[in-house]
């Protein structure tokens, strides 16, 4: 039975507002802060392996409350990759940070999620991968076996597929068929007593540099025109053309209804 290392990312819970100032999301104003759904399917997936689960995350102080939920389902060990500002860094950099602090774990088989909630930007899993040196599979929805050889079903052009892969592994998972277990009291008591390893990248030998990669322009979408407004009897005859507008046959209706019946 393999050690299996699983990757969690922290991001804003979907009830959360949101406000963007600068072009950015700003995290301060965030009020409610989640697992990443998709990583949640990862993590539950290493918990049905059994063994040993070392969850990693790379982010702020705030961060080192989800890897404690985590601790309270059933991960064994908890590591804190301390980075204040995640937008500091591209996806090359996160992925070089996460493949040391794997290699740190000496977990041979890594789970995670095929994309974040806020980015959508699915390079983890094979970014890790490819600094690993491991193979990687995306967007498993089920996943049977074991170290010495997961079988998982991912889409394909054609439908679905099964591919097989063994360790050194990256699997990053889509929805599953089951969801992550809730923790029990027993669980949460013993999660708050457990240690979280914090490190920083230098301390996993990762020195940082320049981003290799850069934002040169970004545009938002164009902003939706305000709604109307009606009150009042006066404004029925307007509501009413509206909808007569949008509910007329077209040209093409009316040629179809003087095509010939093939009975």
């Amino acid at each position: 039975m393999a050690d299996i290392a699983v990757l969690l990312k922290q991001v804003p819970d979907t009830n959360a507002k949101i406000v963007v100032n600068g072009g950015r999301v700003d995290e301060g104003a965030v009020n409610k802060w989640s697992m990443s759904p998709y990583d949640e399917y990862a993590l539950e997936a290493a918990l049905a392996q059994g063994g040993s689960i070392t969850a990693i995350t790379c982010g702020p102080a705030r961060a080192k409350k989800m890897l404690t939920d985590a601790a309270a389902v059933g991960a064994t060990d908890l590591m804190h990759i301390v980075v204040d500002d995640l937008t500091t860094l591209d996806s090359n950099q996160i992925s070089s940070i996460l493949a040391a602090a794997v290699e740190k774990t000496g977990a041979s088989v890594v789970f995670c999620g095929k994309q974040a909630a806020d980015s959508n930007a699915g390079s983890t899993g094979p970014g890790v991968a490819e600094k690993m040196g491991a193979g990687c599979v995306t967007m498993v929805s089920e996943l049977s076996g074991d170290s010495s050889g997961f079988l998982a079903l991912r889409p394909s052009a054609t439908g679905m597929e099964r591919v097989s892969i063994s360790a050194p592994c990256v699997i990053a998972f889509d929805k599953m068929g089951t969801e992550l277990r809730r923790p029990n009291v027993k669980g949460i008591m013993m999660a708050k007593k457990k240690s979280i390893e914090s490190v920083t990248p230098s301390d996993l030998g990762v020195e940082i540099g320049a981003a290799s990669v850069s934002l040169e322009t970004q545009s938002p979408p164009a902003e939706k025109p305000a709604g109307q407004k009606f009150e009042g009897a006066e404004s029925v005859s307007t509501v009413v053309g509206n909808c007569l507008l949008y509910t007329s046959p077209s040209p093409r209706d009316g040629l179809l209804s003087r095509m010939p019946s093939s009975a």
